[in-house]
């Protein structure tokens, strides 16, 4: 197997972009560090253009030891559109190149479908070049292009339009979810708090002890460290106390217009104290006070638990079109929900959760 392609390799790609689109005046670049204006083009996005700001590749390169690719089209030094990419390598896996991984967002925005094609067209040179598995872009649309022959439209968003006041906001759940949230708002044994970096021994001993049960190799605790580092006052972290014990977490980040929970879990054997329904309704509630408009409850199967349970907070489903650029038909094999892993699974669902900190960075940084 070839070996990644080094700079002059991308130096390379860069060349035979600009000479393809020269008629047009359209220069399309791909380079290891991001151009100036990346962020200030992503702004006019809102919150398509958060999971593509520079930060990200920042958090993913030092977290979870990612090789960042930025590729953009510009004129005259004005960017048009960019596609933010992640080499990921391992030894158990291969390589991919990912946009964006752990979020469920990412892949190109430019100003047209031309120059979109363009981008993808260097991304899949990019693939050929790292000789990589599968180049995944995940859109929330589908982008035509001929090398995107796979997608996967099994999974949708759920999002929750919020009103204006905590007050609207009750009202407007039905009353079986009212009922469900008041008997831990009554409950004086339960305390709820957000907090940042203080928060985050705790977020992670319960993440980790989740992802354990599921049978998950957990992230590294450093990824969520840098995304409260970059993100600052922009990521929190909800926890709910039992008797002053941490039972539930939830991290957040206020993204434009929207607020996500890209990682959210609870203790089993506190279950009986609907201690993850009144974080979620403090959640919601302290995003109503952000004056965001609208919350991600991040994207799940249609008809499974997790869908039943963000569905029930009165959530609309938006579209997740994952596509894919296939070089090897075997990548489809490494999803979590294949049958092969199921044995795998059942015995990291019995290791001790120490254990599991130990060696589930190492494995999940090489699983796209």
């Amino acid at each position: 197997m070839a070996e990644p392609a080094g700079e002059s390799g991308v130096e390379s790609l860069m060349m035979s972009a600009e000479d393809h689109s020269a008629e047009s005046g359209i220069t399309v670049c791909c380079e290891r560090q991001a151009p100036a204006g990346w962020n200030e083009y992503l702004v006019k996005w809102g919150y398509d253009g958060f999971h593509l700001r520079a930060e990200w590749a920042t958090i993913f390169s030092a977290a979870l030891w990612h090789r960042p690719y930025f590729v953009w089209a510009e004129r005259h030094g004005t960017i048009l559109g960019v596609l933010p990419l992640m080499f990921i390598s391992g030894p158990l896996f291969g390589r991919f190149l990912v946009s964006q991984p752990y979020l469920n967002t990412g892949g190109v925005l430019a100003d047209s479908e031309s120059l979109a094609r363009k981008l993808i067209d260097a991304a899949v040179s990019l693939a050929e070049k790292l000789n990589v598995k599968q180049l995944e872009l995940r859109h929330e649309r589908r982008i035509e292009h001929p090398a995107l022959r796979a997608a996967r439209t099994d999974k949708v968003h759920l999002r929750l339009a919020l009103p204006r006041t905590a007050d609207e906001l009750w009202s407007g759940l039905k009353s079986k979810v009212r009922s469900q949230i008041r008997r831990p708002l009554d409950n004086p044994d339960l305390q709820v708090c957000f907090g940042h970096s203080e928060r985050l021994p705790e977020f992670y001993t319960i993440f980790c002890r989740n992802m354990r049960d599921l049978g998950t190799p957990p992230f590294p605790r450093s990824l969520f460290g840098m995304m409260l580092r970059e993100f600052g006052t922009a990521a929190e972290i909800c926890t709910v106390t039992f008797r002053g014990k941490a039972v539930a977490s939830g991290f957040l980040l206020h993204a434009p217009g929207v607020t996500l929970i890209p990682s959210a879990s609870a203790l089993r054997e506190y279950n009986h104290t609907s201690c993850n329904m009144l974080m979620y309704w403090h959640v919601l509630k302290h995003t109503v006070e952000r004056g965001q408009p609208m919350f991600d409850f991040g994207r799940s199967s249609q008809g499974s638990g997790t869908h039943k349970f963000k569905a029930q907070w009165g959530s609309a489903e938006y579209p997740a079109v994952w596509q894919a650029y296939v070089r090897d038909e075997r990548a489809s094999e490494l999803r979590p929900d294949n049958s092969r892993f199921d044995r795998m699974i059942r015995i990291w669902q019995r290791l001790p959760v120490w254990l599991t900190k130990l060696i589930g960075p190492t494995i999940v940084r090489g699983i796209p």
